[in-house]
């Protein structure tokens, strides 16, 4: 399936006859180095310095059967070509003493590439280089913004387009390719060049993976199958919205109640707060002891049985990291179980105030203790979910049970953490009946973490990190088969002058129909920021919207189906179905929810009317019930609750969608549903 073709300098090694390198001597395909890092960490914030010391271009090459080397007067590379279930499976051994490593992978000028984990700026990745580090991504995330400059000069926190909760090695490309590289070290992709891809390792990968395929269904399916694929999503969360409330037990039966007698259709409460509220200056956090707070949820057990009879399911919150000198906290110290610091001590991470122990999961006892906590502590009270969060915070400096340094292990973290919650709910017989959401991640999310949700926006209209992010993010992590992604509805970050409005909120709740999960949150100053249980306007906004969604639920539930079968993204791209359809390969701003259902969130604030541009079909508004065909832009009037939205024609759900629209239809220029 390779071959070497050898033109006077030049050697094209080509798979399936597809070009994958392009190496001449003047432009060798790899580099070997040697490079001195200098990494400053603050509260999950990182930046990073590489000193290069050498980069040696490996221009002499030496084709020995399925291996090439590589090599100049002093150092050598055998780079060995195999086929592995139907996919090009690259091998590398190198003379040792180097510790930076560059490959050129072929490209042509028109390719546009996708993924590398959550990318919250730019779906399209062509143009840019991408360092893959997980971290805090930064409010803000624009250096022209603000927000960022407020955030950058008072917490070093303001990020940058590229930084990620979830970055990961693996893209896909629109040469229907995707390439995986297999390794947790240091990364930055760099899609700038025309002519070739240059990624750049601070190790040398154990190996680098590419699969060609006819579509990008088939892509998918395809990686999924290489990296392992979630279980279904548990069907409660098909019958409504999930309140993210907090106060207490009496306080969110309140809102509960509330909720439902304005019509809103509630599968469940998510109480972060059940272990407890610590006050610091950046607002209301959580108590990091993960157990019950009998006092705000006495009776818990009992009284989540209770909201089982109403078919509301109780959620919860848990990180890999406890409070300094409490229960969980002193019972991992005396056994051991945290990580250390290089005096041999507990090594404590600063939160913000509060100072906390890292559980060090590459101990296996200590590993083995925390997923007993979860089970105990969360899975045996009747909790059906939890916020699995905090992935990405592990620190550089603290010393592992493993004997692996920090640095070569801080991308992998947010996998052994999946890991953790994955093998609690396994061995508890719960797989499908309860799930867990990740905002960090890496090469192995797409098994381990079953859903994802897109981290902590700011509460605002801002394109790099309020609500617009949310929709690159999903599109990106659901392109590398992560299928089931969310985002808090309103927005969680309230800092510098931003405040959730109610146009912001009900935007982001009317978009949130069309996602995976529908998932409220307060967040982090409730107090400052509008909440809907303060206004009946958006409550009955909410009992609207969910009115459809649970009308939706056939449709939805078999896209849902598709993601644990196929590893296919609830949330798609336009040209996973649109492949011939240039134009799609630069919009982010839009998708399809599933194949039928087109939605363009409104994302900016004032807005009523929208331009849409609608891919080569026959599509229906399904507000009006208005017939478009597709391969042109058009505008329609979008009202709060009157998102974008368009079904296909000649989707087999044709009745469902139809019935929808004659329920929930415009009635000349009044919007109203009919009785």
């Amino acid at each position: 399936m390779f071959k070497y073709e050898e033109n006077e300098a030049e050697l094209i090694v080509t798979y399936k006859d597809e070009i994958i390198i392009k190496h001449h001597k003047r432009h060798p395909a790899f580099y070997l180095g040697t490079g001195n890092e200098d990494i400053e960490s603050y509260r999950g914030n990182f930046k990073i310095e590489d000193y290069i010391e050498q980069r040696i271009g490996l221009r002499k090459y030496e084709i020995i059967d399925n291996r090439i080397k590589f090599y100049s007067e002093e150092i050598e590379l055998i780079v060995e070509f195999t086929e592995v279930d139907g996919r090009a499976k690259i091998n590398f051994d190198a003379t040792e003493g180097y510790n930076r490593f560059w490959m050129r992978v072929f490209a042509k000028e028109d390719e546009s590439l996708f993924g590398c984990g959550e990318q919250a700026s730019y779906f399209n990745l062509r143009g840019r280089n991408y360092p893959l580090w997980t971290s805090e991504p930064g409010v803000g995330r624009d250096k022209k913004s603000l927000t960022t400059f407020y955030a950058d000069l008072n917490d070093r926190a303001g990020g940058d387009y590229y930084n990620t909760y979830y970055p990961e090695p693996t893209f896909v490309s629109s040469r229907k390719y995707w390439l995986h590289a297999d390794t947790f070290s240091y990364a930055d992709f760099n899609f700038k060049r025309k002519e070739f891809h240059e990624l750049f390792f601070w190790s040398i990968p154990s190996n680098v993976v590419i699969s060609f395929k006819n579509s990008f269904l088939d892509l998918v399916e395809d990686l999924t199958a290489y990296t392992g694929r979630v279980p279904k999503l548990p069907d409660f969360l098909l019958d409504g919205v999930i309140l993210g409330v907090q106060g207490g037990l009496d306080k969110v039966k309140g809102y509960l109640n509330q909720a439902r007698e304005a019509g809103v259709k509630v599968s469940g409460l998510w109480c972060q707060d059940w272990a407890g509220i610590k006050h610091t200056s950046f607002g209301k956090r959580l108590y990091w002891d993960w157990k019950v707070d009998e006092n705000l949820y006495p009776n818990l057990k009992e009284e989540i049985k209770e909201l089982e009879k109403e078919n509301v399911a109780f959620l919860t919150y848990i990180c890999p990291f406890l409070l300094e000198n409490e229960s969980l906290f002193n019972e991992a110290n005396t056994n051991g179980f945290l990580a250390l610091n290089y005096k041999g001590e507990a090594y404590k991470e600063d939160f913000g105030e509060f100072l906390c122990g890292i559980v060090d999961l590459t101990n296996p006892e200590a590993f083995n203790w925390y997923k007993n906590k979860i089970k105990t502590n969360i899975i045996d009270l009747g909790i059906k979910g939890w916020m699995a969060d905090f992935g990405e915070y592990l620190p550089i400096d603290c010393v592992l049970h493993n004997g692996i340094d920090a640095k070569t292990m801080h991308n992998e973290w947010p996998v052994l953490w999946a890991k953790c919650n994955y093998q609690a709910v396994k061995e508890s017989g719960k797989l499908g009946e309860i799930f867990y959401f990740m905002r960090a991640g890496a090469h192995g999310s797409q098994h381990f973490a079953t859903s994802l949700w897109c981290g902590d926006q700011s509460v605002n209209w801002e394109i790099h990190d309020g609500i617009s992010s949310v929709v690159p993010s999903s599109l990106s992590t659901g392109i590398i088969g992560n299928p089931y992604t969310h985002s808090d509805i309103g927005g969680y970050t309230s800092l510098h002058g931003n405040i959730r409005t109610k146009e912001l909120f009900d935007r982001w709740f009317e978009m949130n129909v069309f996602t995976a999960i529908m998932r409220t949150h307060e967040g982090n100053r409730p107090s400052e920021n509008f909440q809907f249980y303060n206004d009946e306007d958006t409550l009955k906004l909410m009992s609207r919207m969910t009115s459809i969604r649970n009308d939706l639920k056939p449709y939805i539930k078999e896209i849902i189906s598709q993601g644990s079968e196929f590893g296919y993204p609830v949330q798609r791209p336009l040209f996973m179905h649109y492949e011939n359809d240039e134009n799609t390969y630069y919009l982010q701003y839009e998708y399809l929810f599933g194949q039928d259902l087109y939605i363009r969130p409104v994302l900016k604030e004032g807005r009523d009317i929208q331009k849409v541009y609608l891919p080569k079909d026959e599509w229906v508004h399904i507000w009006t019930g208005k017939e478009y065909s597709g391969d042109q832009i058009i505008e329609v009037n979008c009202p709060v609750g009157y998102p974008p939205v368009f079904y296909r024609k000649n989707s087999k759900f044709i009745d469902l969608f139809e019935s929808i629209h004659k329920k929930y239809r415009i009635k000349g220029d009044v919007y109203e549903e009919s009785i």
